[in-house]
């Protein structure tokens, strides 16, 4: 087997070589510092916790930004994708159906919010 190369990894065949088996632990760790992309290289913010509810968060954030209501972080520029907008709301309805009676009800109520306020103003912004 020979080195195989992907995104943002490296496997190499270590069964022919010669190398102490410290060397090889030091390549690794010093080629994985290199490879690493900075995002990996960070932790979450501390108090940060993934939940169901921070998840549906995120995704009506996308929508948000989808909808222009929220500017690029990159450009600031805000642009109008109503298409991805229909594909979130139509992707948090699912996760409503697929949760049904295994949600808290304070979830439960965030889920009917998102999904009525996303659903508001993607029918706000249709062309007329």
């Amino acid at each position: 087997m020979s080195d195989v190369e992907g995104p943002g990894f490296t496997i190499k065949d270590k069964r022919s070589s010669n190398q102490s088996e410290e060397e090889a632990k030091a390549a690794d760790a010093s080629q994985s510092k290199e490879q690493a992309p900075p995002e990996e290289k960070e932790s979450p913010p501390q108090g940060f916790e993934l939940n169901f509810s921070t998840f549906m968060l995120s995704l009506t954030s996308s929508a948000f930004y989808h909808l222009g209501d929220i500017p690029d972080p990159i450009t600031g520029k805000k642009e109008e994708n109503l298409p991805a907008v229909k594909q979130t709301v139509d992707i948090l309805i699912m996760l409503k159906e697929k949760t049904k009676n295994n949600l808290d009800a304070d979830e439960a109520k965030l889920v009917e919010q998102l999904i009525y306020e996303l659903q508001l103003k993607y029918v706000a912004k249709q062309p007329k």
